[in-house]
């Protein structure tokens, strides 16, 4: 990690730059991949399940008896621990639920707003070297409390043709039924243009590499929308002098260890804090088994000292990080401060892995800067608001004159006729 002193706000935009992931013509490759599945559906997804994943599976559908023979194989320790983390998810995202309320905009005009859930949506959970179980939870669990009626899961098969057993046992706990052994661009495609075996979505989820996200932002064109705009993963720190180098350096090494394309920053006010945490980062990736990993997005990432939490908090909201843990003393005083960011992590307890698996909050977020124009994944994903309006007689009488004089002011015509002719019933009668 390299350090930075008390850097130019002329300075802070190249520091804020993502490190720049080589495309590999990755929309050529997607478009012809989503082209083919279209014309031959299935065929095309074994094709390319053999191509990048090694195997084709049996059935791309897991029967009920696959699903519950591998629920069985899970650590009862390791079932406990899921069950909690449902538990907590759920709390949180039931109180989500918005209850309906009419208001009276003006006497006899009632307007009111009312959640209807997507139907159909796609789940896509990775499987490779770090399958993300807890992402089921973070997906299947909002989509069953919004209602959603047809809830499709794809994961990449392991080089045995078979899927990781957590993932099914999670898949299992949140009741999701529909679980395809498909991975990659030709899982995203299948979800978004529906195949003999995989039915069309309308909406997918989910994180997933390079390829996966080239493919969710192909599905637009298809007319199947996305959660967020996915990318590595990334994390900020702001500490103050309270913090501990210790904390600081497994949570840095918490996210590094996601992936080689990640990005951890620290921001701090001490350049002994800053030093001391490079020595225990140095230290604790050894033990690391993913510390090759970890290495490769420590090259891209960096440690700011700056003399005041005033600019720590001006760059995190420039640079707009996925995770912000607030390592500071009184860290709730700085809330205000806080303007984008995906998901915040007050005081040195606070550690961003909580997020991840069992506080409560969602751990599907923007990254790459869209924090800017994002939110997190939230029950609020998974439906869509329909407005209603009902009209008095009195209503019409009030709002009426004012909607003919604008209708006609717009050259409208038809418009205006659309409430005249319905005054003029009124004052007939």
């Amino acid at each position: 990690m390299k350090t930075y002193y008390n850097p130019t706000k002329k300075e802070w935009s190249s520091l804020c730059e993502r490190p720049v992931i080589k495309s590999y013509n990755l929309e050529e490759l997607t478009t012809q991949i989503f082209t083919e599945i279209q014309r031959k559906g299935d065929v095309a997804v074994r094709k390319y399940t053999s191509i990048f994943d090694g195997v084709v599976p049996d059935s791309l559908k897991l029967t009920e008896q696959e699903i519950a023979l591998s629920a069985k194989l899970i650590p009862e320790e390791l079932k406990q621990a899921i069950q909690l983390a449902k538990t907590n998810i759920e709390k949180f995202h039931i109180s989500q639920k918005e209850a309906k309320t009419i208001i009276e905009t003006t006497e006899g005009v009632y307007c009111w707003r009312e959640s209807r859930a997507i139907e159909n949506v796609g789940i896509y959970i990775p499987g490779g070297s770090a399958p993300l179980f807890s992402t089921v939870l973070m997906l299947a669990i909002p989509a069953q409390i919004a209602g959603c009626k047809n809830i499709v899961l794809c994961t990449p098969p392991d080089k045995n043709g078979k899927i990781n057993d957590a993932i099914l046992y999670a898949a299992q706990l949140t009741g999701i039924k529909d679980i395809y052994c498909i991975g990659g661009i030709q899982a995203i495609g299948a979800m978004t243009l529906g195949t003999e075996s995989v039915p069309k979505t309308d909406k997918i989820f989910g994180p997933g590499n390079q390829y996966v996200t080239a493919a969710k932002q192909l599905a637009l064109k298809y007319g199947v929308t996305i959660d967020i705009p996915a990318g590595p993963s990334e994390l900020l720190i702001i500490a103050d002098t309270s913090a501990n180098p210790e904390y600081l350096a497994a949570d840095l090494l918490s996210q590094a260890e996601h992936g080689s394309d990640s990005q951890v920053i620290l921001l701090c006010t001490e350049e002994s804090l800053a030093k001391a945490t490079i020595t225990e980062v140095n230290r604790q990736i050894q033990d690391l088994p993913r510390r090759e990993i970890a290495g490769k997005a420590l090259q891209n990432s960096k440690i700011i000292v700056f003399d005041d939490l005033e600019s720590c908090f001006g760059l995190s909201n420039q640079y707009a990080p996925e995770h912000l843990i607030i390592a500071c003393e009184n860290a709730e005083n700085y809330t205000d401060k806080i303007i984008n960011v995906g998901s915040v992590f007050l005081g040195n307890l606070s550690c961003e892995s909580a997020g991840d698996y069992a506080s409560g909050t969602n751990h599907t977020l923007p990254t790459n800067g869209y924090a800017k124009n994002y939110s997190g994944v939230s029950l609020d994903s998974f439906i869509r608001k329909i407005t209603f309006q009902k009209i008095s007689e009195k209503g019409l009488q009030n709002i009426g004159p004012a909607i003919e004089i604008m209708a006609e002011a717009e050259q409208l015509q038809a418009h205006k006729n659309a409430v005249t002719i319905r005054l003029k019933d009124l004052y007939n009668v």
